[in-house]
This record gives structure tokens, sequence and C-alpha cells, in this order.
């Protein structure tokens, strides 16, 4: 099955909190899904009317498709309970706090996608995190010889 990670947001933001939520899709949307044309590197999330919102997903339009086929860059409604909604809200209130899309895949044939809460890194905090990644590289190189 396919999944898609948005390996960009890891670097970028520290993830304070998941909640792994539904998408409302067309047809294209998910036939277009599977095949793997889906790009989450500059999305984002946004709260309207006590509702969530993905912006910026990049889904490729399906190839096969006809007249019927989606916008690559819509607007996507996010699926969630109500009380998880509120609770996103109020930790969003909180300045520096955005909704970043982590993951994209497949659950019983729904698609999935985990949203994170997470607070922006400083570019020193981006050093530590080459550093630290850097560290691990060299010490697992040595564990080979």
């Amino acid at each position: 099955m396919t999944e898609i990670s948005n390996k960009k947001a890891y670097f970028d933001y520290e993830i304070l909190e998941t909640y792994e939520t539904g998408i409302v899709l067309t047809g294209t949307e998910i036939k277009s899904i599977r095949e793997g044309n889906v790009n989450l590197k500059d999305s984002y999330g946004v709260i309207r009317n006590n509702e969530i919102y993905l912006l910026n997903m990049h889904i490729s339009e399906y190839k096969e498709g006809n007249i019927f086929n989606h916008e690559e860059k819509r607007t996507r409604k996010l699926l969630l309970h109500k009380k998880e909604i509120l609770k996103i809200k109020d930790k969003v209130a909180l300045e520096g706090i955005t909704l970043v899309p982590l993951k994209l895949y497949f659950n019983k044939n729904k698609v999935k996608i985990l949203l994170g809460i997470a607070k922006g890194k400083k570019v020193y905090d981006k050093r530590e995190s080459i550093k630290k990644r850097d560290t691990e590289r060299e010490i697992r190189k040595q564990f080979k010889y």
C-alpha cells in the first residue's frame, strides 16, 4: 500500500502531538494517491468554523481521468470529532503552533492523514538536529566494520 511521509516536517518542526484524521476526497484523487502522486511538503492545516481544512496538499491529476478530474491544490476537509477539533483549536491559539500533515496512508482502504501539532524550530535547533543525525550515522558506520 501507498504511504507518503512529510520528512521536511520533522526537520522544520518539533512535533508536540499527533492525530489520525480522515480526509474528504473525490474518486480521481483516490486513484492518484494509490499511484503515489502526492506531495505533502508545503501543506498545512487551518481551522475555519470549527472544522479543519488542509491547504496546499498537491495531488497530481489522474492521467486516466477525463473532464471530471480534480483540481490539484484544492482545499480539503479533514474529518475529526468535535471534541478533538476544540482541543486542537485551543492549542493552535498559542503563538508559533501550526498543524502539519506528517504522513498519508491507507487504513482499511480509507485514506488517513497523521496530523501533527507542531512548533517551528529555530535555526540553531535545526543545526542541532543535523549534528545529532550525523553523529548517529557515524556510530552506525563504526558498528558495520
